[in-house]
């Protein structure tokens, strides 16, 4: 037997959470844990849900392009791509909510979030991740 498909108040999962508070790039997955959930599978990845305030993320990339969008509050998303002369560059997109972004595969990428967030993402996995600057490693 199949799972069915079901609607999901993503309201609703939001109040399951419980926001992290000073996010740091070496926040652990036990620090993480109650303020992401996984809403459904999708593809070779999933749906997620996170909720997070006052800080910065690790860096991340995924095999795929990653969807993000932001429910609720304010996130920059970081993304490091190549310019004109082939040169890594940071370049910045600040996202309200309603806003939302497609992060291209294998970009890396992280956010840095004045106040409390609230975000969705269509993520694929495998993803990598780590706290140092992926041109200075």
């Amino acid at each position: 037997m199949t799972d069915r498909p079901r609607p999901i108040s993503i309201t609703g999962e939001f109040d399951h959470l419980t926001p992290l508070l000073g996010r740091t790039p070496t926040s652990t997955d036990e620090d993480r844990a109650d303020a992401f959930a996984v809403l459904s599978p999708y593809r070779d990845g999933g749906i997620y849900i996170g909720h997070w305030g006052e800080g910065s993320s690790e860096w991340e990339r995924h095999p795929a392009d990653e969807v993000v969008a932001v429910v609720e509050g304010e996130t920059t998303i970081f993304l490091l791509i190549e310019d004109e002369q082939e040169s890594e560059v940071e370049v910045a997109h600040t996202l309200g909510p309603a806003g939302l972004i497609v992060v291209p595969a294998l970009t890396w990428h992280r956010f840095e979030t004045p106040g409390m967030v609230k975000v969705i993402t269509v993520t694929p996995q495998p993803g990598d991740h780590q706290a140092e600057h992926p041109g200075r490693t």
